[in-house]
This record gives structure tokens, C-alpha cells and sequence, in this order.
């Protein structure tokens, strides 16, 4: 498991990769969550190349992620994710 102040990380070894992006309702109402997830989503797909293969995600989207804009949260979870090869 990996943590950060705006995403926590469950990760296991697979034989495929599969995402599961969850968010709180503390978050917000359902179209903030939405637009959350929308944007972890278009994070993973546009930098899959970099992403390390055969395993299966959680991304569960805290509060404080709010406050980032896209590029900052992009920086974020690829950070993260990028931890999973380590």
C-alpha cells in the first residue's frame, strides 16, 4: 500500500492490469466525485506506457485533492504509481 496527502494505493500482483478508483462521499456531491475519477482515468490512459504492468490498482481519491489542479494531480499519482516498481 502506498500513501500520499491525496491518493492511497492497494496494489497486488496480477497476470493483467485492472484500475478500481474509488472516492469517499465526505469528497463532495456526486458530480465532484465524478469529475474526480473522469480525471484519474484520463491520468492513467494518457500515461499507461509509464504505469507498471501486471498488477491490479485501488485508487482511492482523498479530500485534499480538491485544492490541485490537473497537472499537479497528474504529478501526484504518477509519482505514486511510479513507487509500485520500487
Amino acid at each position: 500500500m502506498l500513501k500520499s496527502k491525496y491518493f492511497s494505493i492497494y496494489y497486488i500482483k496480477s497476470d493483467n492490469t485492472l484500475y478500481g478508483i474509488t472516492v469517499p462521499k465526505k469528497v463532495g456531491k456526486a458530480h465532484i466525485r465524478n469529475k474526480l475519477k473522469r480525471r484519474t482515468k484520463n491520468i492513467i490512459i494518457t500515461n499507461e506506457k509509464d504505469i507498471q504492468n501486471n498488477y491490479n490498482y485501488v485508487i482511492i481519491i482523498k479530500e485534499a485533492t480538491l485544492d490541485l489542479s490537473y497537472g499537479t494531480m497528474e504529478k501526484e499519482l504518477l509519482d505514486l504509481l511510479k513507487k509500485v516498481r520500487n
